[in-house]
């Protein structure tokens, strides 16, 4: 029951943590479904859409400002049906609206409020509302009543710019027929787009806002491997430094922020406090591949830091992470919610944990002053420049330290839905850290993970082969659908545990789910789609091959499909990798920002990739040290394969699961290894320095 006597609205039934915040607002709130349309018709009144995330700072601060009003909820009540959409749950939604949003006003963001007319066709755009006039935004009743306005008295004007606006989009489908393959230069020239967009002085890529760039570091680390490009180590190196010393990286309790800002007033970075299951585990993976090239101290602290707080922030207690963290939490100060209430510190509070000494060294080390670098006199730490040179044994105790008084605040929100795709990220980052790290208790946990995705999210549907499941809850499977990132985010997942455990079983797993990204999200022309042919029908069928703040689903199909056709020789799954990818072609030189995933994928594809077979017995010492050695190959996009030779000698591998293995025998009795290309391999070797140099040896083994 609501705080005003009321009852809760239709939100109430959700699983969703984010519709659940607005499950007591007075607006008469519809989720996502054909009865809110239907509604709409039946009023004849527009349909205004909500999206947002539970993550979102400004979702909440709209909330309470307008949702939260009675006033404002009464006059959405009368001439609206308002719907409320978890962009994480749909982001097919979220896509489709935002572009229209983008396209019309020329930015985006959340919450994102869309007007529409009962057949979901948009007409006015915006996102973030005031209550009233502020810096030139009009205040959400403003803009509700000139709605409502132009709705009742210019019907005919509203409907012919939902007409054009429907079918601009409908217009934007992709073609990549005459694209072709990414080439050597197609990688060079997006290398030199970098590095004019590079501020060589901070490490970042210029401009005020910056998001954590993890795609196209991933590209620079395999084209500085392949290519032997001394540039693209640097700037990668650069930027990761800026990033995990910056406030973007939580300093006391490992893991990244959503974003950082430059104030207007100048002084250090400021982060947006959210913490997003998708940014750690590929920053958490980023970071231990820049460890497996360079050997850097930095860089494997940063990667098992990350990995150990998605374990510990992240776990749900079915084995999967959950999605976020919440910018904000209660300011003890004020019994408020405030942003990054949780994450700051002053001088004096660091004094009374620590003691006068270490809190005094903690305050120089991390950039805490007595003016604050944040609000009311606080800072967010980060690692200055000219901070003192100190033990890192001491830092890591002074961290341990606040890390234990700083669970004692009040702690943000977790939003507890799992995402496929975010699992399936988190489950390649875990298991590859806790194989280079030699911690069995993260590839033991991605393993758990990849176990909830396949009992809870592979769904059965009206006799039909099983399909992904968008989200989970409490173990509870989502209603809504996967989407092409779920299907090719957890493929690669899968595979990357396949190459660590030496399970084939998820092989298995990843073609099952590539087999159905081929059937249901493939165009003609080789292009993929975000949705599935027989998924709902919206008024336009999503379909972006360019990264946001994860890999596009397009690029992470294609490298999953790659992979999958390294290991098991598929001409299908290769050749539908291979057509994805001339979209890399087209847009890689002019926006390599915003398709890093696809130039790294580019780069698996350039230099084969590489496929590695390990046989020997399970318990032989040297088979250990050479799938070591295999699985630190700088090689970009090598897949591996480990396994038994088979029992009677002959050609087969003892399980049959890993393809790869079929015919490769140990070498006089001893363990072996194989590097090959298109299943042509080399002379096999059973040294794993040889196997190391043929595939770019590690500096940090």
């Amino acid at each position: 029951m609501r705080k005003d006597g009321g009852m809760p609205n239709r939100l109430a039934q959700a699983t969703s943590p984010y519709l659940l915040q607005h499950a007591d607002n007075p607006v008469d709130w519809w989720p996502w479904e054909v009865g809110a349309f239907e509604e709409a018709r039946r009023r004849d009144v527009p349909v205004f859409l909500s999206v947002g995330y539970s993550a979102c700072h400004w979702c909440h601060v709209m909330a309470h400002e307008s949702f939260e009003d009675d006033d404002t909820a009464a006059y959405l009540n009368e001439h609206f049906v308002s719907v409320k959409v978890d962009r994480e749950e749909r982001p097919d939604v979220d896509a489709v609206y935002m572009e229209a949003v983008q396209a019309s006003t020329g930015q985006g963001g959340w919450p994102m409020s869309v007007f529409m007319t009962p057949d979901g066709e948009p007409f006015y755009f915006g996102t973030y509302f005031p209550p009233e006039p502020r810096h030139g935004m009009p205040s959400l009743r403003q803009v509700l009543e000139g709605v409502h306005n132009a709705w009742t008295s210019r019907r005919d004007e509203v409907g012919e710019v939902a007409a054009k606006i429907t079918k601009d989009l409908a217009g934007r489908e992709l073609s990549i027929e005459s694209a072709g393959l990414p080439t050597d230069e197609t990688q060079a020239l997006s290398l030199r787009q970098l590095t004019r967009d590079i501020d060589t002085a901070s490490g970042w890529f210029k401009g005020d806002t910056k998001f954590p760039p993890s795609m196209v570091v991933e590209f620079l680390l395999r084209h500085h491997t392949r290519a032997g490009s001394v540039a693209a180590l640097e700037m990668a190196e650069g930027l990761c430094g800026a990033m995990a010393r910056s406030s973007l990286y939580d300093q006391v309790g490992g893991g990244f922020h959503r974003y950082v800002l430059t104030p207007r007033s100048g002084g250090p970075l400021v982060p947006h406090f959210e913490k997003m299951l998708y940014d750690n585990a590929l920053l958490c993976r980023v970071y231990a591949h820049l460890w497996r090239a360079t050997g850097s101290d930095l860089a494997r602290r940063v990667a098992l830091e990350t990995a150990d707080f998605m374990v510990r922030e992240l776990r749900t207690p079915e084995g999967g992470f959950a999605s976020a963290l919440d910018a904000d939490s209660e300011d003890p100060r004020t019994g408020k919610p405030a942003e990054g209430a949780y994450y700051a510190w002053t001088p004096a509070q660091l004094e009374e944990v620590l003691g006068a000494e270490d809190g005094a060294l903690a305050a120089a080390c991390f950039g805490v002053t007595q003016e604050g670098t944040f609000e009311h006199g606080a800072s967010v730490l980060r690692l200055p420049q000219d901070g003192p040179v100190v033990d890192a044994g001491r830092i890591a105790g002074i961290r341990q330290r606040l890390l234990a008084a700083r669970a004692a605040r009040p702690a943000p929100g977790r939003d507890d839905k799992v995402v496929a795709a975010w699992n399936g990220l988190a489950v390649a980052a875990l298991a590859e850290c806790g194989a280079y790290f030699d911690r069995p208790d993260l590839v033991e946990r991605a393993t758990e993970a990849a176990d909830l995705l396949v009992r809870v999210h592979f769904r059965a549907e009206d006799g039909r082969a099983p399909r992904l499941a968008r989200t989970s809850k409490d173990g509870q499977v989502g209603a809504n659908a996967g989407v092409l990132e779920d299907y090719g985010d957890v493929a690669e997942g899968f595979l990357a545990l396949a190459a660590v455990t030496g399970e084939g079983v998820w092989l298995e797993f990843a073609g099952f789910l590539l087999d159905l990204v081929l059937d249901r999200f493939t165009a003609g022309d080789g292009s993929l789609y975000d949705t599935a042919h027989d998924a709902e029908r919206l008024i336009r069928r999503p379909q972006d091959p360019t990264d946001t703040a994860a890999p596009s689903g397009w690029t992470a199909a294609a490298g999953a499909l790659l992979s999958y056709a390294a290991h098991t020789g598929s001409e299908a799954h290769r050749t539908a990798a291979e057509r994805a990818l001339g979209v890399v072609r087209a847009l890689g030189p002019r926006a390599p920002r915003f398709i890093g995933h696809g130039l790294a994928v580019a780069e698996a594809l350039l230099d084969g990739p590489r496929e590695v077979a390990v046989v020997g017995r399970a318990d032989d010492p040297a088979r250990a040290e050479l799938h070591r050695a295999a699985l630190l190959a700088t090689a970009p996009g090598a897949v591996v394969a480990v396994g038994e030779p088979a029992a009677d000698g002959g050609p087969g591998a003892a399980d049959g699961e890993f393809p790869l293995l079929a015919g490769r025998t140990p070498v006089e009795g001893r363990a072996a290894a194989y590097v090959c290309r298109h299943f042509v391999c080399a002379r096999p070797t059973a040294d794993p320095a040889e196997l190391a140099a043929q595939l770019g040896g590690p500096a940090g083994s």
